[in-house]
């Protein structure tokens, strides 16, 4: 009885151990299984679904837009001759004017009294002129008739010339203040168009001051910036296009006429004056305009999705689609912008693929599920 119950109590625990290692070997195997899965689904995460472009070359002339104003090809600052206070000014921002128009007026008080005082000095001389003339009458008769010398003679022919001396002088003076008192008269030498006040009526301007800008009538033209980097390419230029602004279906052939020697001390560009061979007759002072340089140096570009940039540092770069469906970052060299897009220059191949979005969240040879078209 004793030896039943030993053996029962051996097979209890038998039983318990078997079920113990049976339930321990269960829960490491589905831990292994659980672990690989996980594995899997984390591979499976990081093949990335990337939407992407097939790069297709084609061959552009690569040019340069410069923005421009229209311009006259002889503009005039106009300033009064004498000093004074601005009392009349007769002319508007762009008002069109004549040769001869009065322009403003300055004050001529002043100058009018400068003209009466030389005025007077000229009568003052002219009466000294007439007595020292009846003096040399009367001292020429005596003279011939030997009443006097010489030398008295001869006195009173020099006060004579002096006396003619004087006249001339206060006749020159009176003639410059007359002179001065036309100046304070503004008037137009050319006709044009008024293309800036830069005076007003109450103001005291010196001699020389500006006061307004002419546009002489004549040859029109557009004046434009250009780094110094792009002197000598404008200068060689084939072929320069001219759009406006303001007129959508115009577009003119131009020239280079002028370029600055010197640039300017606070933008460091050059002043380029572009003439127009055949300029619109809707055309108006002050229109923006686009002068477009077309160069002759034709090369295979792409224009892609700015999208598709990945800026690193200062360097521009794309990711390409390797072998095996992975990255890889490459820089590029880009050209103009366009509608949400931009040119490439160098750094691509025709036929190599790129991802156009979520460039920012990838990583270098990273893999990647493709999608998307061509360029």
């Amino acid at each position: 009885m004793q030896q039943l119950n030993w053996l029962t109590k051996v097979s209890k625990k038998q039983l318990y151990y078997s079920l113990t290692a049976i339930v321990a070997a269960l829960c490491i195997i589905g831990g292994m299984v659980w672990k690989e899965h996980r594995q899997t689904e984390a591979v499976a995460d990081d093949i990335t679904v990337v939407r992407t472009a097939v790069v297709g070359a084609a061959a552009a002339t690569q040019g340069y837009t410069y923005s421009g104003e229209v311009r006259g090809r002889y503009e005039s600052q106009l300033a009064f001759q004498v000093s004074g206070k601005i009392i009349k000014r007769n002319v508007e921002l762009g008002s069109v004017i004549n040769a001869g128009d009065v322009l403003m007026q300055i004050d001529p008080k002043d100058i009018q009294q400068t003209v009466n005082s030389t005025s007077a000095q000229v009568y003052s001389a002219e009466s000294q002129l007439r007595l020292a003339e009846s003096n040399l009458n009367r001292f020429r008769q005596l003279y011939e008739q030997g009443a006097v010398g010489r030398m008295a003679y001869e006195q009173y022919v020099s006060a004579y010339e002096v006396a003619a001396a004087a006249v001339q002088q206060a006749s020159a003076q009176h003639t410059q203040g007359a002179n001065q008192l036309d100046y304070s008269l503004l008037r137009a030498d050319r006709p044009g168009v008024i293309s800036a006040i830069l005076a007003e009526m109450g103001q005291v301007v010196s001699a020389g001051q500006p006061v307004l800008t002419l546009v002489q009538d004549g040859e029109r033209e557009v004046e434009i910036s250009v780094p110094e980097n792009r002197i000598e390419e404008l200068r060689k230029a084939q072929q320069l296009k001219v759009t406006f602004w303001a007129l959508s279906n115009v577009k003119v052939d131009g020239r280079v006429r002028e370029i600055a020697p010197m640039a300017d001390p606070v933008t460091r560009t050059y002043k380029v004056r572009i003439s127009l061979l055949n300029p619109p007759p809707e055309m108006k002072l002050g229109m923006t305009a686009a002068v477009t340089l077309l160069g002759g140096n034709t090369q295979q570009t792409v224009s892609i999705p700015l999208a598709a940039i990945y800026q690193n540092g200062s360097m521009p770069a794309v990711w390409v689609v390797t072998t095996g469906d992975s990255i890889t970052l490459r820089p590029i060299k880009t050209g103009q912008f366009g509608a949400g897009t931009i040119q490439v220059l160098e750094g691509l191949q025709q036929g190599e693929r790129i991802v156009t979005a979520g460039v920012h969240k990838l990583n270098e040879g990273q893999k990647v599920k493709l999608g998307g078209d061509s360029l």
